[in-house]
């Protein structure tokens, strides 16, 4: 992709003199960053993104029929960091949202994670925590080592419910069996033996009032920053003047793929808005079958609290090929990492940050808290040079 015709006037950047950082990459390691860097430390900061817009995966926008839809999938907000929702909030509102989640298994709606009511409607039981606690125990297969994703899961619910919600699920996200995947993968997803049927225990769980493209474009506003959208590393790589590098981008991209390309899964999203208030019960219905194509459909209207006699859903195919949004977490993989970060720790005058930068499957809130110690660091090393 070249850059705007415009972008550089005689090869020199935007704005007068040189930029303190440049930072790649417009999600949130890259706004947070910005900000802190701006406001904390007075630095000049260049934000470039190669999409056209701020946000990264979490922008949120109108679709054709006027409903709020999140472009790449469904963005929850949750953490039980103090520090950083309050950090957050200095650039948004909140609405209180838990999230639900159900998902399609034998023609019924169940709740996931696996919980009592879970078990009762598949099953047809009327079961108790200690009932349930006693189910799962009788079905669940010891093992030695918990080792993968599959063995984290047959230990603690058995066989049959692992096929029923995981075997599918996981083939069709990761394009790869459970007993592939490091065991993270389905330690994110804890089975329970009440009635509690919230996605996520955290102790904050809000949506940005105005939605998150709002909040990053409030981030950033402040006169020491600016940001150049659809607009490419590599097209501008010798053109800027800048005097540290933070790159939140593809960190195997970033040394010309030299060990090889680490392998990401991406996806596809079907959008779709229908003249009607509401489609399902929840944002998001989960279809672990093999035989449905896509993994999850998502009602934006439940995450986003809108009043409109119109509704918008997105169907996701999971995918090697597009942009990367999750780092395979597979021994091999980890290993092949393993060899840029050493490469990416002798490189000076750059940071690598982010899920890409670093090849780890972060949640926001983990970016935010990631972002905000790295500006520490940063701090504290200007601090001591001065």
């Amino acid at each position: 992709m070249p850059p705007p015709s415009n972008l550089f006037a005689d090869s020199q950047p935007p704005g007068e003199g040189r930029y303190d950082y440049l930072i790649v990459g417009a999600g949130f390691a890259g706004c947070v960053l910005a900000e802190r860097l701006a406001t904390q430390l007075d630095k000049r900061v260049l934000i470039i993104d190669r999409r056209n817009h701020i946000g990264g995966n979490a922008y949120d926008c109108q679709d054709a029929g006027g409903v709020m839809i999140h472009r790449y999938g469904p963005h929850i907000f949750h953490t039980n960091s103090a520090k950083v929702f309050d950090y957050l909030s200095q650039f948004t509102q909140w609405r209180p949202y838990e999230h639900r989640v159900l998902a399609r298994v034998d023609d019924k709606l169940v709740p996931i994670p696996i919980n009592l009511t879970t078990l009762n409607r598949l099953y047809g039981l009327n079961l108790d925590p200690a009932g349930a606690a006693a189910f799962l125990a009788e079905r669940a297969t010891p093992l030695e080592t918990i080792a993968t994703s599959r063995d984290v899961v047959v230990s603690q619910v058995g066989e049959e419910l692992y096929r029923k919600f995981f075997e599918g699920y996981t083939r069709k996200q990761w394009g790869r069996d459970a007993s592939e995947l490091d065991k993270a993968v389905t330690s994110r997803v804890p089975t329970r033996t009440d009635t509690d049927d919230r996605y996520f225990q955290d102790k904050y769980q809000f949506m940005p009032l105005l939605g998150y493209t709002r909040m990053f474009k409030r981030m950033i506003d402040h006169p020491n920053i600016e940001f150049l959208p659809h607009t490419d590393f590599a097209q501008v790589r010798g053109l800027v003047d800048y005097g540290h590098l933070i790159y939140s981008g593809p960190v195997d991209e970033y040394f010309g793929f030299c060990f090889g390309k680490l392998p990401y899964r991406s996806l596809r999203f079907e959008h779709e808005t229908l003249q009607r208030p509401w489609y399902q019960s929840v944002a998001v219905v989960n279809y672990p079958s093999p035989d449905v194509p896509y993994t999850r459909i998502t009602e934006y209207k439940h995450l986003t609290g809108q009043s409109d006699p119109k509704t918008s859903i997105t169907r996701e195919y999971p995918t090697d090929e597009g942009d990367p949004y999750y780092p395979v977490p597979a021994p091999e993989n980890a290993a092949l990492y393993r060899r840029y970060e050493d490469l990416a720790e002798r490189t000076p005058g750059v940071t690598f940050t982010g899920r890409l930068g670093t090849y780890k499957y972060y949640n926001m809130d983990q970016v935010v808290a990631q972002s905000l110690t790295l500006f520490q660091r940063i701090a504290e090393t200007t601090a001591a040079s001065a």
